[in-house]
């Protein structure tokens, strides 16, 4: 039976593997290994892309593979060819398929008829390459995740705060999630999350001290590839929410900073913190790849 990786739930069972091959790939800087020599990654890309598609393509060579990149107009799928049909094809092709798409049923239901593993490369509602990314830093910084607390601050109805809420309580952290109420996540996310441990889940607008006792604060953009339309309009909604010196130093002296990128200094973040001391968002760019590498790696097995 096929595996695939479109929300983070896939790897429920898996975490702690996934991370520690990650992390050990990273100290053998896993250049020599050919474990993946002939296979081909096809990445098909509907949104802009720096980090997925540079870490995949490059993992992928690191491990002896190769990766076609497929742009939105680079596909008959773009054209109207149906996603069964553009499923079972790059199926007869190619060995694993990335996905990065604008809407999270098209990507499940490629998967449901690939006849290969279908990783989810971000929609609108999940991010889950980069939350064990994530997760893969916390745990080279902090040794362990369980017992830590993770807060949130900013917009909480996107695919990075989905991933996390479902994600932290997979690894025993805690998790709050700060952001004005209308950008509150979705709630089917939040139930999920809250039946998934024993861990705090806990969903707040208040600003007053929001990152107290936090071991890691972490946000994203606050206009989401797809909301330029509303693109004021959230900038006013989120006045307040920056992260700035003042705001980081309520959190722990030992607490670090996470940003997937790309970063909007002066929106969700000041430039002093995501290059500050705390900060340690580059290590976490690189840990895509190492990351990336681990989970096709996981999938082919």
């Amino acid at each position: 039976m096929k595996k695939d990786l479109l929300s983070i739930l896939d790897v429920q069972d898996n975490i702690d593997e996934i991370l520690d091959t990650a992390i050990q790939m990273k100290k053998q800087k896993d250049k020599g290994s050919k474990t993946l020599r002939g296979i081909i990654l096809a990445m098909i890309f509907e949104k802009a892309s720096t980090r997925t598609r540079v870490s995949f393509e490059a993992g992928m060579k690191r491990l002896g593979g190769d990766a076609i990149f497929l742009g939105k107009n680079d596909l008959q799928l773009g054209r109207g060819e149906t996603i069964q049909d553009t499923a079972l094809v790059l199926s007869r092709y190619v060995d694993v398929i990335m996905y990065r798409a604008f809407k999270s049923q098209d990507i499940y239901e490629l998967a449901q008829y690939a006849t290969i593993p279908v990783i989810n490369g971000l929609d609108d509602k999940e991010h889950p390459c980069q939350v064990l990314a994530d997760f893969m830093t916390i745990k080279e910084k902090k040794g362990e995740l369980s017992g830590l607390n993770f807060v949130y601050v900013g917009d909480g109805d996107n695919n990075m705060a989905h991933s996390y809420l479902l994600g932290c309580p997979l690894t025993e952290m805690n998790i709050t999630i700060v952001s004005p109420h209308k950008y509150w996540p979705k709630p089917e996310y939040v139930k999920k999350a809250q039946n998934l441990g024993e861990t705090r889940v806990e969903i707040k607008e208040n600003k007053d001290n929001p990152l107290k006792n936090a071991d890691i604060v972490a946000t994203d953009t606050w206009i989401s590839m797809g909301d330029e339309t509303a693109k004021q309009e959230r900038i006013n909604d989120f006045q307040g929410y920056t992260i700035d010196t003042h705001l980081m130093s309520q959190a722990k002296n030992s607490a670090i900073f996470l940003h997937c990128l790309p970063a909007y200094y002066g929106k969700e973040v000041t430039k002093e913190v995501a290059h500050g001391p705390q900060s340690v968002i580059f290590d976490e760019a690189e840990n895509r790849l190492w990351a990336q590498m681990a989970i096709i790696s996981w999938l082919l097995d």
